[in-house]
């Protein structure tokens, strides 16, 4: 059987394995994590079960990292669109078209297959022709989106979803994943972050089990909004780079239903 890993994805936000600097001091198990914090984050719609408080946040459901403000600032609703697996965006967007994002990198153990794999990355969607550029500008941080090695056990990468019209600013990347992969891995890991910084939700939001395997899970609208992107399929999209997981020799190259969706919001 093929092991599976989760792809993550932020609250303002959106996560594919969030990580902290030290694990004893930022990482608290579900058990330390107080009650009201769990009702809040039921309350966005979550689940509330296997919580992880990191980097002075929370993740949920193994790919959603919320801060605190993200709890309590949060308009809920209940306007969520059950289908299948469409393409999902949230109410935020990136803005001000066209436009340039560049991309950095920063922490230690910067491997050259990490760098490739920005770079891939970037290469995916500039060939998109859309009205989102984006531009590598190397391993001294200071991108308008920088990826941050970090140290985890728990996780591969973290990301969030846009805000005042700009993309989320901080991929985090967890060192364990920056060697002894695949470059098509390290891709389409680092390309689906992306896909969050500018405003993507999982494509299987609704029911998490179809990428993942085990219980149906519904993500919930996590006040950030699941809103269908027009002229994408109703029935499972197998293929998608925004399914929440993924195995590690998965390679996940935008599709035809992907391009759609990319081409109708940018």
């Amino acid at each position: 059987m093929r092991k599976l890993f989760s792809i993550l994805a932020v609250a303002s936000f959106a996560t594919l394995f969030i990580v902290a600097c030290s694990k004893s001091a930022k990482e608290v198990p579900q058990a330390d994590i107080p009650q009201d914090v769990l009702n809040q984050i039921a309350a966005l719609g979550f689940s509330s079960d296997n919580v992880v408080a990191s980097d002075g946040g929370y993740v949920v459901e193994g790919d959603i990292f919320l801060s605190p403000s993200d709890l309590t600032n949060k308009k809920v609703t209940n306007s969520l669109l059950i289908a299948k697996e469409e393409q999902y965006r949230t109410t935020n967007l990136v803005t001000g078209l066209p436009r340039t994002i560049t991309v950095s990198i920063s922490g230690r153990n910067i491997t050259q297959l990490l760098i490739d794999g920005v770079n891939a990355a970037v290469g995916r969607y500039n060939a998109e022709n859309l009205g989102l550029t984006f531009q590598y500008i190397g391993t001294n941080g200071g991108g308008d989106i920088n990826l941050s090695v970090v140290n985890t056990g728990q996780y591969i990468a973290s990301a969030g979803f846009p805000s005042g019209g700009d993309p989320y600013n901080t991929i985090k990347y967890a060192r364990t994943y920056t060697s002894g992969y695949s470059l098509n891995f390290v891709t389409t890991v680092i390309a689906h972050e992306m896909g969050h910084c500018i405003g993507f939700r999982h494509t299987d939001y609704m029911n998490r089990s179809y990428s993942c395997g085990g219980s149906a899970v519904n993500e919930g609208d996590g006040g950030v909004g699941a809103i269908l992107i027009p002229g994408t399929p109703s029935t499972p999209d197998a293929a998608s780079w925004m399914l929440a997981c993924l195995s590690a020799t998965t390679n996940r190259p935008f599709n035809t239903n992907d391009k759609t969706a990319l081409n109708y919001l940018y």
